[in-house]
Order: C-alpha cells, then sequence, then structure tokens
C-alpha cells in the first residue's frame, strides 16, 4: 500500500489466527529500511521483494519493532542475505521459542487429521530464530539517503517496543503499541506496563502522525489517527482499573 512517495505499508501478512501482522517500508536515496520481518520466513521473503522493487539498487536495512515471534521471526532471512537488523537490546528470544511458537500454531487447526500430520510446520518452513544483530545503544535516528527516520523507544506492550518515525513524510509505524481492530495483547504485562504503555500513546499522540501504521489492522490516517490511539487508551485504562487485561483467563471477580 502506497503512503507517500517514500513509505509503503505491507498489510495482512498470515500470522497466529485470527491476527495478521504488517509490515512497512521506507526508501531512502540509499537505503530502504525494512520495519519488522513478518511471522515466518515466507513473510520475510515476500517483504524483500517489495523492498527490492520499490527502489531498486538500494541497500537494505532493517528494524524491528518489538520482541514477538510474529514481528522478528523474519531476521534470519535478513541477516542470511548480510542485511543488518536493527531493534532494543532487549528484542531477544530463546530458541525454545520458536518450538512453542509452532506449537501453539498446531493448535489453531481445526482439523484433527491436518493437526496430526503436523501441517503447522508447513507454515514455518524455513524459519529460524535470530535476534537483531544492531541493538540500539538508545534512540537513533538513521540516515537512509534524502529521508531520516527516527527509533523512538516506546514501551508497554513489551519493554523492547519501539516506533518507527518518519517526520519528512509524516508518517508513524507504531508496532504493536497501537493495534486497529483488534484488542491489543496486555497479558505480556501488567499494571506497571499497560501505565507505561500510556505514556507511550502519550508520545506518539503528540507527533500528532497524519499517519499511522499499526502493527495489526487497517492504517489510520487524519482524524482517524487519534481515534485509534484513544480506543487503545481506554482499553489500557479499563485494564487499569479492573486489574486484569480484556483477552486471556479472566480473574475471579473482586
Amino acid at each position: 500500500m502506497r503512503l507517500t512517495g517514500r513509505c509503503r505499508a505491507l498489510r495482512g501478512l498470515a500470522c497466529l489466527p485470527p491476527w495478521t501482522v504488517n509490515a512497512g517500508l521506507v526508501a531512502g536515496d540509499a537505503r530502504t529500511l525494512v520495519v519488522d520481518t513478518g511471522a515466518n520466513a515466507a513473510a520475510a521473503e515476500t517483504i524483500l521483494g517489495y523492498a527490492e522493487a520499490l527502489r531498486p539498487g538500494n541497500a537494505l536495512v532493517g528494524v524491528v519493532t518489538e520482541p514477538h515471534l510474529d514481528h522478528m521471526l523474519g531476521v534470519a532471512t535478513l541477516r542470511a542475505r548480510g542485511i543488518p537488523v536493527h531493534g532494543h537490546p532487549r528484542a531477544s528470544r530463546a530458541p525454545a521459542d520458536l518450538d512453542a511458537e509452532i506449537a501453539e500454531y498446531a493448535t489453531s487447526i481445526v482439523d484433527p487429521a491436518r493437526r496430526d500430520a503436523g501441517e503447522a510446520a508447513v507454515f514455518f518452513a524455513g524459519t529460524r530464530l535470530e535476534d537483531p544483530d544492531r541493538p540500539l545503544a538508545g534512540e537513533t535516528a538513521l540516515d537512509l539517503g534524502g529521508v531520516s527516520v527516527e527509533l523512538l523507544f516506546t514501551p508497554g506492550h513489551t519493554p523492547a517496543n519501539l516506533c518507527v518515525w518518519v517526520p519528512a513524510e509524516g508518517v508513524l509505524f507504531s508496532g504493536d503499541t497501537v493495534v486497529e481492530g483488534y484488542l491489543p495483547n496486555l497479558e505480556a504485562g501488567g499494571p506497571a506496563e499497560w501505565s507505561e504503555w500510556l505514556r507511550s500513546l502519550d508520545r506518539i499522540a503528540a507527533l500528532a502522525p497524519p499517519i499511522l501504521v499499526p502493527g495489526h489492522g487497517g492504517v489510520l490516517r487524519g482524524p482517524a489517527v487519534q481515534a485509534g490511539i484513544a480506543r487503545v487508551r481506554v482499553i489500557l485504562e479499563r485494564a487499569l482499573a479492573t486489574g486484569r487485561p480484556p483477552t486471556g483467563p479472566r480473574a475471579a471477580p473482586r
């Protein structure tokens, strides 16, 4: 999806049902930034194909917005091609996490014959788990040639969440700090993390981006940007008031 002359959104990449996940591209005159790498090697190859077509001849560089595997299971695919991948220093996972992801995916297969045949492995064919090789010492600006992007720390959903802000284009790639249409996943943290998430929402709301690409769901434009941020804020505030997230096992009423 074309957002601006330099920015693209890649929407609806396959993920654990019912989720799809988004990625993004920012093309400078010399380098193209890949924002998030998808939930498997096939998604990463698709993203790279679009990146190469957007501005042929550009060097490629990647960034992951968080350590959840739907955003970083393509890191190994990029690194195998010599593409550096930036990420928060805490964007790190253990090899056993991929096995757990495959097992969880298998539970989403309704037909028992397909499940027993191990068809979940098809989705993860060729996928390996690697961490970003360029951990960020702090918030960073990347010069892509003719355009600069800012990698902003926006913790809450996880301690390692980033947003990618392209001021000259008015585009923010929010990762899962904002999701659209889906209930945000609050289960990775608790009240302290949810409060931190609210502060991150305040920060990106103050940027007033004309276009926001969420980690999941539709692209937000114009007034829908602040409405989308406000929607996530209300869900967080409700979780803080009740002491429990909107999804997952429900605590007994107090």
